[in-house]
């Protein structure tokens, strides 16, 4: 979804812009014990400090991010019959929720999708795209929109937040830690820190951030279940299975766009290691455990 895109996204140019700003200004010097240990404790309080950081930061700006990125059109003053029963139907299924109005806006893209994002409840954004008003009625669309309310009342963004946090607390602590290792050991190195473990740190960053990112992913194919649960409370299990079929005859039709891929609803086709870093599980997945609800 196009929310864990770009909070993804975010999340990580944050941590990077962060990451280089301190060793330009030298506060990673706090680490450098002068000597062979590292402070671990020290390292720890250091890695949640900048690790939950970056991840508030991206929440926070969630929404600023979204808008321009992809080029959201907010509805203010409904301008057709269409925006009316859009505005109407959030604000039903919002009430329904209890949370508060969010935001809607509609961006212009072909394919038919949806995203809801915010740092709270009750001041949260849902946009669709211009390309599922035309191909979906409106029993799918409402059952799509409900499903982004439920993502809001569930609070998944924040939620997502948390876990991000964490995995960021440990990628940036273990980088370090095998930065201060390979210093060490292998360059040896026994005062200070050498050019070796900021290369080494920034190596094993990214590569911890890959198995970071399955962890996430794997928590957000949880989270959309229950939004499809929730989909199916608000607009009702058969509108929720339809707008599932409707999406998946929809990616069936062809592969998508390089720009669009990443943000695709189903996420592609299953059966690759690419499920890993989905954030959706597989349509046929979902309907059938919607099918199974009692």
């Amino acid at each position: 979804m196009k929310r864990i895109f770009l909070f993804l996204i975010t999340n990580m140019a944050i941590l990077l812009v962060l990451g280089t700003v301190l060793q330009l200004l030298g506060i990673e010097s706090v680490l450098d014990q002068q000597g062979v240990d590292l402070d671990l404790k020290a390292l720890l309080i250091f890695s949640a400090i900048f690790g939950f950081g970056g991840s508030l930061i991206s929440l926070a700006l969630s929404k600023w991010t979204a808008k321009r990125m992809m080029g959201v059109q907010m509805i203010t003053e409904p301008r057709s019959e269409e925006q009316r029963w859009l505005v109407n139907t959030v604000r039903r299924q919002s009430e329904m929720a209890r949370i508060g109005m969010p935001e809607v806006g509609i961006f212009d893209t072909a394919e038919p999708n949806a995203f809801a994002t915010g740092m709270r409840r009750d001041a949260a954004l849902v946009a669709v795209s211009s390309g599922l008003l035309r191909n979906m009625n409106r029993d799918e669309v409402e059952a799509v929109l409900a499903h982004e309310v439920s993502h809001i009342a569930n609070g998944d963004m924040v939620t997502l937040t948390l876990i991000q946090g964490v995995v960021n607390t440990f990628v940036i602590f273990f980088s370090r830690v095998i930065g201060h290792l390979v210093d060490r050991i292998v360059f040896k190195v026994e005062r200070g820190h050498g050019p070796a473990f900021y290369i080494t740190s920034i190596i094993a960053q990214l590569m911890l951030g890959i198995l970071a990112t399955m962890i996430v992913m794997w928590f957000s194919r949880q989270r959309e279940y229950r939004a499809d649960a929730g989909g199916a409370q608000l607009a009702g299990r058969e509108k929720m299975i339809a707008a599932l079929e409707r999406l998946h005859a929809a990616s069936g039709a062809g592969p998508l766009p390089d720009q669009l891929a990443a943000f695709g609803i189903n996420g592609g086709k299953p059966g690759s290691m690419r499920d890993l870093f989905r954030s959706h599980p597989p349509i046929s997945e979902r309907i059938a455990a919607l099918r199974a609800m009692r």
